[in-house]
This record gives C-alpha cells, structure tokens and sequence, in this order.
C-alpha cells in the first residue's frame, strides 16, 4: 500500500490570502486589538501561528487565549474564503481521483491547518469528496513542530491501514518544512512549487521529486 499524504495550501489550493484575512479578523474580535505583527505562514503549524500572534501582540500564549484565537478565526475562515479570489492548483482535482481510483493507493493529510479549518477549505474549493478531511492523517491543532505532525499523520495512517511502511509514504507539499517533515518519519518527499517557493529554493532541500505544478504527475504515479 502506497500513502500519500498532502499539505494543503500551496498544495492543493491557493485561498487568496483568505486564512491570513481571517485570522486579522479573529485578533480584533477575540482581543479587540488589531493584527500589527505579520507572522510566516508558509509550512507552519495554526498552533505554532497562533502562539507568534498572541505573542508579538502582548498577550499570554495560553490555551485558553488559543483556544479563543482558533474559535474565532474558524467562524471567519468560511466568509473570507468566498469573499477572496482563490482557486484549486493545476492538477490537482485529476491527481486525486486517479488515487482514489487506485485499489493499492491511500490519501491523507499532513498540514498545519487545524482539523476543522483544512474541512472548511476543502469544502469550500469541493475537494472534500476527493480527500477526506475527517481521514487519517496529521494536522496543526495542537502541535508547533511540523515534524510532529508528521510522525502523527504517519501513526494515523498506520491505524487506518495496519502495516505502513516508510518507504512507501509520500509526503507531497510546497515548502521546505514539508521535505524536511518527511526526511523525520523517513518517508519520501515530493516539492511542488505552486506556493510561495520556486523550484531552486525547493531544489536546495533535495526533495524525492520536484515539480512545478501538479498538472503532469506522472512521476509521482510512478
């Protein structure tokens, strides 16, 4: 059995900005303060996001402050979606439905988004009939570390699955924290450069496979 477990944004879909948007919004309206501090989304943990936030911006880095944080960025994620000019990556939509047709082939998740966050995105772009949110897999509730959260979603796939071998694990994402998460579980990478690095930043983690886009994934098929 072949796993493979993909990142979303920059992966699978680009929201416009949408997550970013939305987490200003839940800053003003869980603390009444606006966001002044920008943080470095790409290949983070919500987790380890919502930590820089409160941080930079003088509150405690509790988790009842999270907790209020992620509710009220989750109760904007939708409205911020369908208000930005996102779209599904080249690719991606044929990508998963030949793995979902494969008999020898599993889908999962390996992000930083939160649980009920990556539900709501996948919903919103139609992709949840294609990769199941509510699946195995890893994600940013909890966790700061990327590799931990890969070390998750690889214990979660081995309870779904039985028996998971490492080598036969495909870690598919668009940053270097993606390649480096999958060196940790001993898995495979492959880097596609459709989020915010281009294929010679990618080729400097020495990925598996390197793509600029999903739109011929012949080589990870194979």
């Amino acid at each position: 059995m072949r796993v493979y477990l993909f990142d979303i944004d920059g992966t699978l879909l680009a929201s416009g900005g949408a997550g970013r948007v939305a987490l200003g919004q839940a800053m003003q309206a869980a603390f009444e303060i606006e966001m002044r501090h920008d943080v470095d989304l790409h290949g983070r943990t919500d987790r380890w996001i919502g930590q820089q936030l409160l941080e930079s911006h003088g509150l405690e880095n509790s988790e009842s402050n999270w907790a209020r944080l992620r509710d009220a960025y989750l109760e904007r994620l939708q409205q911020t979606l369908a208000e930005r000019a996102g779209r599904v990556l080249p690719g991606v939509v044929s990508l998963l439905t030949q793995l979902g047709a494969d008999s020898d082939a599993a889908i999962g998740l390996l992000t930083g988004n939160v649980r009920r966050g990556a539900q709501i995105k996948l919903s919103h772009y139609e992709l949840d009939a294609l990769i199941d949110p509510l699946g195995f897999g890893g994600f940013g509730d909890s966790d700061h570390c990327r590799n931990r959260v890969a070390a998750a979603a690889l214990a979660s796939a081995r309870e779904r699955l039985g028996s998971v071998d490492p080598a036969d694990v495909w870690v598919i994402g668009d940053t270097p924290r993606d390649v480096d998460c999958a060196r940790a579980i001993g898995a495979k990478a492959a880097a596609v450069a459709t989020g915010g690095y281009s294929v010679g930043e990618l080729a400097e983690r020495k990925p598996d496979l390197l793509l600029a886009d999903l739109a011929d994934p012949a080589e990870l098929l194979k």
